[in-house]
């Protein structure tokens, strides 16, 4: 499908319902322990760390709604995506023992964590008391 696509001018891929924007800009998987510790960690930014698990349905249902709440702070928090069937020792070091999971990180450290599918405005009021908190 992707190779048909592949030579058709911007303008009609845009009609198909194409995303021009990322709706979470400051988003990422974490792919190792050293790319942990340097943008979550070493961060300067606040992050929210979300430990999920692709066969986990709340996980599913939790990503967009996560992601929207982490866009409409523009920038003041970053969210970091880590798979625990792949970085099953991050899950390990941070007690994670159910998912979803959110935890919330400054300057390296543990300050917030929420566990389970939650609304949009439970994740809203947890992410703004934590952008809230300099």
């Amino acid at each position: 499908m992707f190779r048909a696509i592949r030579n058709v001018p911007f303008r009609h891929i845009q009609k198909f319902g194409f995303s021009t924007t990322n709706s979470c800009r400051e988003s990422f998987k974490v792919q190792d322990l050293n790319d942990f510790n340097e943008r979550v960690k070493n961060s300067k930014k606040p992050v929210i760390v979300d430990f999920f698990a692709t066969w986990c349905n709340p996980c599913k249902a939790l990503t967009p709604r996560i992601e929207n709440v982490i866009a409409e702070k523009k920038g003041e928090v970053v969210l970091a995506k880590v798979d625990i069937d792949e970085h099953s020792e991050l899950a390990l070091d941070y007690d994670v023992g159910s998912v979803p999971v959110l935890i919330a990180i400054r300057n390296g450290k543990v300050e917030e964590r929420l566990v389970g599918l939650q609304d949009t405005d439970k994740l809203r009021q947890f992410v703004d008391k934590f952008t809230n908190q300099k």
